[in-house]
């Protein structure tokens, strides 16, 4: 006996092996970050340098951060000062109005202190509002004003009036008794500005000082050390680096960087698919052959890396936000905890130089791969993922907290913003129940909750089953329990072998007179048939099955335990019949075979061994547990005999286990009860 291909599923060519593996490599490629080579590293500020040896490679200046430079800025637009604009000819204008109103009005004593007060605000100056509010707002205090020269003299601002205050200053210095006749000049409105800023020439002197500011702090000269390994990065030795790598950039990589920089990245990635293929190859050899599990493997493993490097090349988040838990998890509900842990590691090592500390990075997530696959081993509930995201992130926490007080001996160098990344990252995983059913519906792949669902026995359609065919429901009751009870014995898939079990019938909902468990008062329409007619329409219960489990939407690996349950056997009832009324001929075998196919996997060979013991059971006259036994080992003898399981992966240590589960069951689901003594 051995194990093929699933059912269903052509053997993945080499060519779609090939562009699948090749995609994945240039999609990885293109998006990783290849910038900086020589300071693909990442620096924190307070942590020991991971990485070798740093040399100035040639001449290059130190930037000033973004914080400095916007410091300078400020302390130059502080020291600033705007430039006004005088206009003699206002001041001389409207001291000629205010003389000729105040002749026709005031005394010759008032004219002569209102010309010299006005005369004396305009030698000092008038602004209007809108210019002293700006000069308030950008908090300057003095002022450039250039005279009729051209001459440029610096002034305090205070010492500036605007319309309203030199109306003020008019009303309050003027002579007891005066003040009602001044307000009758309305001088408010004749005190016009005599200065006003040049916007101009203003925005241009403030642009040349800022554009003044030197962007460099100092210069690295060539074979410089910059930092080595185990060296704490300081404030000052980042700022060298990061301006080493944007030196790095406007020099631009030479095309033979460019090559050799691809060349390696293209050769790691590569390095880590072959593993992946060689464990699919060697361990999982039905996964390898399989088109949907294989491409499953492929786009989820590219999308977090993906993901990762899109967050590291456009965004100032850490990597810490990429859920890299995504990969176990959703891989564990299709698949088995090896192939999902072996995956995650795949998908770690690939992302392992994006992070700041490699060494770091990798523990925290073989921590959380381990964890999260532990914690799913059977997905039969959305309240685990929540259990799951909680696990994961109390795992980071732990784990980083332990590295960096291993590292440090210092819990001041623990960083909270990491916790609400991990906090974040944690969110994000019980939002995997969305890619699950997602994945569910493109490669069509059962997870653990489908199946749950699937054994729902108060769903519409197990109702409408046990209305219709109540004998043949009773059956797959019967079956599934004894199916579900031999795949734990030999750690199969036991939910999946019960789902299946409960559905490998339906087909006899379509015409269930024609089967003897539905059947009452002991008449069979069948009996009144030819045998080869008859036997056609048994074997009729296989096709209708599955029409019916496609019109109901059933994954294909439930219409994989419909097709094979009596995989290549014959009707042997009516086969035999017509043989004993044909004596001599030789009968058409075609017409009395299943079209199968033979089960390929565990599951569905305990399935078919279970309906024929069960079924055969109903026959049975005398229920000892020899008869059962001898029963039992009759009927899945002659399955063998007859080829029915070369193609699954069982060992006859297993049949012989599933075989003493039959018995087992079936002696104790067919126990005598004490008999009651009438009343005398």
């Amino acid at each position: 006996m051995k194990s093929t291909s699933p059912l269903n599923t052509p053997p993945i060519s080499l060519f779609v092996r090939t562009v699948s593996v090749l995609l994945m490599i240039i999609v990885i490629a293109l998006l990783y970050p290849h910038k900086d080579l020589s300071l693909r590293q990442k620096a924190e500020i307070g942590r020991p340098w991971s990485y070798g040896l740093v040399t100035a490679p040639y001449d290059f200046p130190i930037y000033k951060s973004e914080a400095q430079l916007t410091a300078e800025k400020a302390d130059v637009k502080h020291s600033f000062t705007p430039y006004f604009q005088l206009h003699p000819s206002v001041a001389k204008t409207q001291q000629d109005t205010i003389q000729h109103e105040a002749q026709q009005t005031l005394t010759a004593q008032e004219q002569s202190y209102l010309i010299a007060a006005v005369k004396q605000i305009y030698s000092h100056g008038v602004m209007s509002v809108d210019d002293r509010t700006y000069l308030q707002q950008e908090g300057y205090t003095r002022l450039r004003l250039i005279d009729e020269r051209r001459v440029a003299s610096e002034y305090d601002i205070s010492g500036f009036y605007t319309p309203k205050s030199a109306y003020d200053e008019l009303l309050s210095k003027s002579p007891e008794g005066e003040m009602s006749l001044l307000n009758r000049l309305s001088l408010n409105r004749m005190l016009l500005p005599n200065i006003s800023l040049d916007t101009a020439l203003t925005n241009r002197q403030l642009q040349a000082e800022l554009a003044a500011i030197p962007i460099y702090s100092g210069v690295v000269q060539e074979g410089e050390k910059i930092i080595d390994k185990g060296e704490i990065v300081t404030d000052e030795t980042w700022q060298i680096l990061t301006s080493l790598r944007q030196t790095e950039e406007e020099r631009g990589l030479n095309k033979g960087q460019v090559m050799w920089s691809m060349t390696g990245l293209v050769l790691l990635i590569l390095v880590f698919v072959m593993l992946m293929i060689f464990y699919l190859r060697v361990f999982r050899p039905k996964l390898f052959e399989d088109t949907r599990s294989w491409l499953f493997f492929t786009i989820l493993i590219t999308s977090i890396v993906s993901l990762a490097c899109l967050v590291e090349r456009f965004t100032l988040l850490s990597i810490y936000i990429v859920p890299f838990a995504w990969v176990p998890v959703i891989t564990r509900v299709f698949y088995d905890s090896r192939t999902a842990l072996y995956m995650h590691l795949v998908t770690i090592f690939v992302c392992a130089m994006l992070a700041p500390v490699p060494y770091e990075f990798l523990i925290l997530q073989m921590a959380v791969g381990m964890v999260a696959v532990s914690s799913l081993r059977d997905m039969a509930q959305r309240s685990q993922l929540v259990q799951t995201a909680l696990w994961i992130f109390l795992t980071y926490c732990v784990c980083y907290t332990a590295v960096i007080l291993t590292e440090k001996g210092n819990p001041d160098t623990l960083h909270w913003h990491t916790y609400v990344y991990f906090l974040t990252n944690a969110l994000l995983v019980v939002f995997a129940y969305g890619l699950i059913y997602l994945f569910e519906r493109v490669f069509g792949l059962v997870s653990s909750i489908t199946l749950v669902e699937l054994t729902n026995v108060n769903s519409d359609f197990m109702l409408t089953f046990a209305e219709k065919a109540p004998g043949t429901f009773q059956h797959c009751l019967q079956v599934s329990n004894l199916a579900m009870e031999a795949a734990k014995e030999v750690q199969a898939n036991a939910l999946l072998v019960r789902t299946g079990a409960l559905y490998h019938d339906i087909g006899k909902i379509e015409a269930p007179q024609f089967f003897t468990e539905n059947q009452t008062l002991g008449d069979n329409p069948l009996l009144r048939m030819p045998s080869t007619t008859a036997a056609q329409t048994v074997i009729r219960h296989i096709e209708d099955g599955v029409e019916l489990a496609k019109k109901n939407h059933l994954p294909e690996v439930i219409i994989d335990f419909i097709l094979t349950h009596h995989g290549t056997s014959k009707v042997r009832f009516f086969y035999n019949t017509w043989c004993n009324e044909h004596p001599g001929e030789t009968p058409d075998e075609a017409l009395f075979t299943y079209p199968g196919p033979t089960p390929s996997t565990k599951e569905t060979a305990i399935l078919m061994m279970a309906d024929a013991v069960e079924a055969r059971s109903r026959s049975l006259t005398d229920l000892t547990e020899e008869s059962i036994a001898e029963m039992v080992n009759d009927m899945i003898d002659r399955q063998l005999s007859e080829h029915q399981f070369d193609q699954a992966p069982l060992t006859f240590r297993d049949i012989s286990k599933i075989k003493a589960v039959f018995t087992r069951k079936l002696i104790s689901m067919n126990h005598h009860r004490i008999k009651y003594p009438d009343l005398k």
